[in-house]
């Protein structure tokens, strides 16, 4: 699974609790010392490697962008900035390194002056600590809420990937009920009140992943916002072949020419091997609308994800485009 790399950033703390952290375990360290020259030193010490480890353990644990997915890297983009991230974490590291050279420079003060008050200058050490904290506080409540952002990216695997597309109420769920094994888990998803359903499909002893995204896929692209636009377009480094469902009934409360229009507009913006399936066959009764889409031949294949009627042969069509020739 790809999110695991965002399931292991740890909770970024904020400034102020970094501080606190590291100076009460700073003065608990130097209790324990008779001379007062190695208490302070001890403190000093002590609360140098407590920021500059956390501090570094925060940069660690978040991932090598340059080895994500282009997906993900593209979805972590989109919902908070890979740019202002790769700038938080430089300055965190530069944090972590100034603190631990910082250390060095009290560390030398007390040691190769005798005659000057070790207190004052473990005061001076831990004000110059808490001031290059606070000097990258606003970065450290940014990778905080990153990271927040980020654990709440949908779950994928690196899979051969049908990414299903259409208006509301064509037939998408039902589709995705009958082919996928089990019940397609629903995860959250940055970019939209709906969920994203993500099912698997098993052939002999391969298997494929099936991804529905209602609330990205159900209107014009013209009537979206940026962050919607380039969510659309990340899914085109995880897709291998789209499936785009219509309705020619126009139950669903969509005109056909509504739907043939976004069906247009995705196959120029992804870029991406497209297979047209008209849905309810069913509804035979509705002769007009059966009579359009084989006249105006709109559409590669039909079925019915009700009855089932065509829902195996539009699989196999799907996994002959994957597979390829």
């Amino acid at each position: 699974m790809y999110k695991i790399v965002f399931e292991k950033i740890p909770t970024v703390p904020k400034g102020d609790e970094l501080i606190d952290k590291a100076f009460s375990r700073a003065n608990r360290a130097g209790r324990g010392k008779r001379v007062r020259v190695s208490a302070e030193r001890s403190r000093i010490k002590t609360a140098s490697n407590i920021l500059s480890d956390n501090l570094k353990n925060i940069v660690r644990r978040f991932p090598n962008f340059d080895d994500l997915s282009l997906f993900y890297l593209n979805l972590a983009d989109v919902v908070v900035g890979v740019d202002s991230l790769k700038i938080s974490l430089a300055s965190v590291q530069w944090a972590s390194e100034k603190i631990h050279k910082l250390s060095y420079e009290y560390l030398s003060r007390i040691r190769d002056n005798k005659d000057i008050d070790p207190v004052i200058v473990r005061k001076q050490a831990f004000g110059r600590m808490a001031s290059i904290i606070k000097e990258i506080d606003s970065d450290l409540k940014f990778l905080g809420e990153a990271r927040n952002k980020l654990r709440k990216l949908p779950t994928v695997s690196d899979l051969p990937t049908i990414v299903v597309c259409g208006f509301p109420n064509v037939g998408k769920s039902s589709y995705m009920s009958r082919v996928s094994s089990g019940k397609p888990k629903i995860d959250t998803y940055p970019f939209t009140t709906k969920g994203i359903s993500v099912g698997l499909i098993f052939r002999d002893s391969d298997r494929y992943q099936i991804i529905d995204t209602p609330g990205l896929f159900d209107r014009p692209l013209s009537k979206r916002n940026k962050i919607e636009l380039l969510a659309i377009l990340a899914l085109k480094y995880l897709g291998d072949v789209i499936l785009f469902i219509i309705d020619p009934t126009e139950t669903c409360g969509y005109t056909l020419k509504e739907q043939l229009s976004l069906k247009d507009e995705l196959k120029r913006e992804l870029d991406i091997p497209m297979i047209v399936v008209t849905n309810k066959n069913d509804m035979a009764d509705d002769i007009k609308a059966c009579e359009v889409v084989k006249d105006g031949n709109v559409s590669d294949m039909s079925m019915s994800s009700l009855t089932g009627e065509n829902v195996d042969e539009v699989v196999s069509r799907l996994f002959e485009i994957i597979l390829g020739p």
